[in-house]
């Protein structure tokens, strides 16, 4: 330690201990003399010393007095303070410390003795010091490389999105504007409490990306029936319902192999539960009302919709207002009646969400 490089300011209203003092520690440190506790806070508001020496019995503001103000600024809390004083009764000593002092020293006092325990808490405090640029760095790993985590994880599921929308270049671009309607959606369902309780614990960011992954499973259905431009035969629409068991075990398979499973879990809901409907009639379980995870009928809504506007080859998109009016009369039979009155309440969003990814895909 370069003790020469530290700065203690000393207190005390006797001009006699003033000087006795700073000429025992002048030899090491850079001293500063005050009088007063008043002259004290005064000078700290410009300057901030690495160890303050503190007399206590002064008059206009004691030590006590002038510690408790010390100890209240965020500026000064961590300054180390030794009381030294004449009060030499174990009460006081109690005291001091309990105000936050990190030593007490009696008055008369040996100066090599109290060189030493100068410099012991200064040795103390740089290492404290170097602990917390320690940790601060290690932090800073730690969040350097949970960001590049969460950007690896972002990629693949990007890459993963564009697989599973090129694969079904019907739908181009579904997945990416489900995951701006479920932004939405959530949002406006917070706005008005709605199932406030169940998505009290919910991380919403990841449910946003969890959305993309939705129809994954659809990477496992044949060209020649994924892609067939017209309508399915009953056999066909068979087969395309197993996208969510394919989607599924997608999913199980990633759990397998990975620790996070929070956004795993989202997921798990999403593939599974986005084509059933309230009133029982949906797959691949037919769940029924609030049977079905509130993540799916908020997902049944988007899916929805995206499918009403989009074009098909067997078919034109639906004007805005047109597949509004179709899921509104849906409403208590696909869809729960709740969400629906969301989802109307916010309809526009939707429109302008659709037209913004439009013309982003035509520059793309």
């Amino acid at each position: 330690m370069n003790s020469i490089q530290k700065t203690i300011f000393i207190v005390d209203d006797d001009p006699t201990n003033l000087t006795l003092i700073a000429n025992v520690i002048s030899i090491c440190y850079n001293v500063f003399t005050f009088n007063s506790g008043l002259l004290l806070l005064k000078r700290l508001k410009k300057q901030i010393p690495d160890l303050i020496l503190l007399d206590i019995e002064m008059p206009e503001m004691n030590g006590y007095e002038t510690i408790k103000l010390i100890k209240a600024n965020p500026e000064t809390c961590n300054v180390p303070v030794i009381f030294l004083t004449a009060k030499s009764d174990i009460s006081s000593e109690l005291d001091g410390l309990s105000l936050g002092a990190i030593d007490y020293i009696i008055k008369p006092f040996s100066p090599p003795l109290l060189l030493k325990r100068i410099e012991v808490h200064l040795l103390v405090e740089s290492q404290k010091a170097e602990l917390q640029n320690f940790n601060n760095n290690l932090l800073k790993m730690v969040d350097d490389k949970t960001r590049s985590v969460v950007e690896l994880q972002n990629a693949i599921l990007n890459a993963m999105t564009k697989l599973v929308d090129r694969r079904d270049d019907i739908t181009g671009g579904h997945l990416d504007r489900s995951k701006l309607y479920m932004n939405a959606m959530l949002n406006a369902m917070q706005e008005h409490a709605l199932y406030k309780n169940e998505m009290s614990s919910w991380d919403l960011k990841l449910i946003e990306q969890s959305t993309q992954l939705h129809d994954i499973g659809k990477i496992a259905i044949k060209d020649n029936i994924l892609l067939k431009p017209g309508h399915l035969t009953d056999e066909e629409f068979a087969i395309i319902k197993l996208h969510i068991t394919f989607g599924e075990e997608v999913i199980i398979d990633i759990q397998k192999n990975t620790s996070e499973h929070a956004f795993l879990k989202y997921a798990m809901v999403l593939v599974g539960t986005h084509h059933e409907k309230w009133d029982g009639s949906g797959y691949p379980k037919g769940l029924k009302g609030n049977e079905i995870p509130l993540l799916g009928r908020i997902m049944a809504v988007i899916d929805v919709y995206d499918a009403l506007v989009s074009d098909r080859p067997y078919k034109k998109g639906l004007k805005h207002q047109e597949a509004v009016a179709i899921i509104s009369d849906s409403k208590g039979s696909h869809f729960d009646p709740d969400i629906i009155e969301i989802f109307l309440a916010i309809s526009e969003e939707f429109e302008k969400i659709g037209v913004a990814q439009n013309l982003k895909a035509l520059y793309e």
